[in-house]
Order: C-alpha cells, then structure tokens, then sequence
C-alpha cells in the first residue's frame, strides 16, 4: 500500500464520524509521520505496514475523540524525531479523574438499532400493558353492555 492509499482509506474511515478539521489534522500528522520516517531512510511500504490497518487507527482516532467530547486537539504538534507521549495525565487529570463529559450521540449504526429497538420493546410493553388491561375488564363490562342493551330496548319498544 503507497501513502496516498493509506491516507485516502483513513481519511475515508473518518469521515463520517468527524469533523473536517479533526480528519484533515490527523491525516496531516500520519502525512507527515510517514514522510519523516521516509527522509530517515526507512522504505514507506515498511512504514505504513507497520502503522497497520488504517481502518483500526481511525476507530481508535474515533473512540479518543468521542472521550474527549471533540473539544481537544486529536495530536499534539508533530515534532520529527520525537514520540508522542501516553496523555492519560492530560486528558484525564492526574487525580480529579475524568474532567469531561460524555455526551451520547446517534454517531454510529449500532446506537441507532438500539435507539430503534428501544421504542419497539416500548410500544410493545404499552400494547402489552392495555391489552391486559381490557382482558381484566371485558368480562364485567361486557355483560353489563348487553343489559344495557336489552333495558334499552325493552323501554324503546314501550313508547
């Protein structure tokens, strides 16, 4: 896979769950990692293989975002030569614990099916729920319509 391929297929896999400004800042820094990397004198096929499937690197991509709720820079400056350091302390305080708030959202298919099958299982419950209810009351209101009927009846016949 050359570098336009890799960079066309995360970009691809990141465009329906990100910002434009979000997916054009880390396709740049993965850009400029792998041309780094290159000016170093590594081969880019040895490169993007082992940066792996950019698929699994925007759902990571993806799933940071949504933890730090989109308002956070995804990478810090890319600077050559120098690693990223784990950010656990920065993007989730050293000892407050998590200073965010999630928030959910309809980003992906399988919180719409449950969305979905939510208000399916709701509507059955209140089918399920007036149903019994009338199965309760039909043997007393029942009869007490067809004496109803037959007091009215019997009186309409007297006029």
């Amino acid at each position: 896979m050359t570098k336009r391929e890799f960079l066309d297929k995360l970009k691809k896999a990141l465009v329906n769950d990100l910002s434009g400004s979000v997916i054009q800042e880390n396709v740049n820094y993965y850009n400029d990692y792998i041309t780094e990397e290159v000016r170093k004198g590594r081969r880019e096929s040895d490169v993007i293989e082992e940066l792996g499937d950019p698929w699994a690197i925007a759902k990571n991509i993806i799933t940071s975002e949504e933890m730090k709720g989109n308002t956070q820079e995804s990478y810090d400056s890319y600077e050559p030569g120098r690693r990223r350091e784990n950010s656990y302390e920065q993007d989730y305080g050293s000892e407050s614990g998590y200073r965010g708030a999630h928030v959910f959202g309809l980003d992906t298919w399988w919180k719409k099916l449950v969305l979905i099958l939510g208000i399916i299982g709701i509507v059955v419950l209140v089918v399920a729920v007036v149903g019994g209810i009338i199965s309760l009351l039909a043997p007393i209101f029942v009869p007490l319509l067809i004496v109803c009927l037959i007091i009215k009846l019997i009186n309409g016949r007297r006029r």
